[in-house]
């Protein structure tokens, strides 16, 4: 019998195991994939982010991100806010796997490469692909089967969003993340390395990166590298009917998901696979629910707020210079979005 099975070795299910590991239970993780797992991402990492990786001895190597950069070419508005909890970082995706994994074979932990396809919860005991579990953390991500299998999934309404990501072999020109604003598309620009520029387009479905860039004159005069090919990832919209069911925990993405809008998943999704161990360790599974909701309510509020707002042309085309004319206000709602997230308690 196993303390703890983990459905999806993502930088969010290898840190559920991590901290597992650390409170001294008996943990495996499922993960089919090998190698470093690419993942079409914005590859910034909020302030809160970079400390919850930090608390766990992980430490990817990247770019400093010093703050936010709204763009508007069009409205020739621009607007930045500086992160005031501490500096971000720029991580390439597989960078990040990398160091995470890294941490899950210095601490002797089980890569079992079969998927998660069969969950069954006997009340005082989960069963998983045959293995007998006290509890199972899925955090299997964005399309999660283990959601699917537990018949804890939604039909998500409202707009569909997309994301695209390819890198442009250059050195960044900024510390900040750039987001350029068009009618129809964001472009969020991160530095990861010293010579690699990451673009990750959100929009809606049916648009090619190529056409995107078109929308973005000032960012397209920056480009100056060759860029590697184009990732996709959505619809980013889902929906869980709650991030718990028995003794089974979603966490990350599994367990719901707004918009990158606000580029706050992996900040968010470390701190659930935190609390979601904290809970099973402590005896306190029932609290992993409302504790989430609480520690997400300002990211989901701001963000549901931005997408409405966004989603009327006239309001979208006043976003950015409002913002430009009330920086203290833009300011406020970064470092809001950017501060780490709360502990349990």
């Amino acid at each position: 019998m196993h303390d703890l099975v983990i459905a999806g070795g993502g930088p969010v299910g290898m840190a559920a195991a991590l901290h597992a590991h650390r409170l001294g239970l008996d943990v495996v993780v499922h993960e089919p994939r090998t190698g470093p797992v690419d993942k079409a991402c914005g590859e910034g990492l909020m302030p809160g982010a970079v400390a919850e990786l930090l608390a766990l001895g992980v430490d990817p190597p990247g770019r400093l991100l010093s703050g936010i950069h709204y763009v508007d070419a069009v409205a020739e508005a621009q607007v930045s806010a500086t992160f005031t909890t501490g500096p971000g970082r720029g991580v390439r995706r597989t960078t990040l796997h990398e160091a995470l994994a890294s941490g899950l074979a210095d601490a002797g932990i089980e890569v079992d490469r079969r998927p998660v396809q069969a969950v069954e919860d006997r009340g005082t005991h989960v069963v998983v692909e045959g293995r007998r579990t006290r509890y199972l953390v899925a955090a299997d991500g964005l399309h999660s089967p283990v959601r699917r299998l537990l018949d804890l999934e939604v039909p998500s309404r409202g707009r569909r969003r997309f994301g695209l990501r390819a890198h442009v072999e250059q050195p960044p020109w900024t510390s900040f993340v750039e987001v350029h604003w068009s009618h129809r598309a964001e472009a969020y620009v991160t530095p990861v390395a010293d010579d690699l520029v990451g673009v990750a387009v959100l929009t809606a479905p049916g648009l090619r990166f190529e056409d995107l860039m078109g929308d973005f004159p000032l960012l397209r005069e920056r480009l100056t590298g060759p860029r590697t090919r184009v990732m996709g990832a959505g619809p980013l919209r889902q929906r869980a009917r709650a991030r718990s069911a028995g003794r089974v925990l979603l966490v990350g993405d599994a367990g719901g998901y707004v918009d990158a809008l606000t580029g706050e998943g992996i900040a968010l999704g470390l701190a659930q696979a935190r609390v979601a161990v904290e809970c099973i360790a402590f005896g306190r599974p029932q609290r992993y629910d409302r504790v989430v909701r609480r520690l997400g309510a300002r990211h989901e509020l701001l963000t549901h707020l931005l997408l409405r707002a966004t989603a009327q042309p006239a309001l979208r085309r006043r976003l950015v210079p409002a913002a430009a004319r009330l920086p203290s206000v833009f300011d406020a709602a970064v470092n809001q979005l950017a501060r780490p997230v709360g502990r349990t308690a």
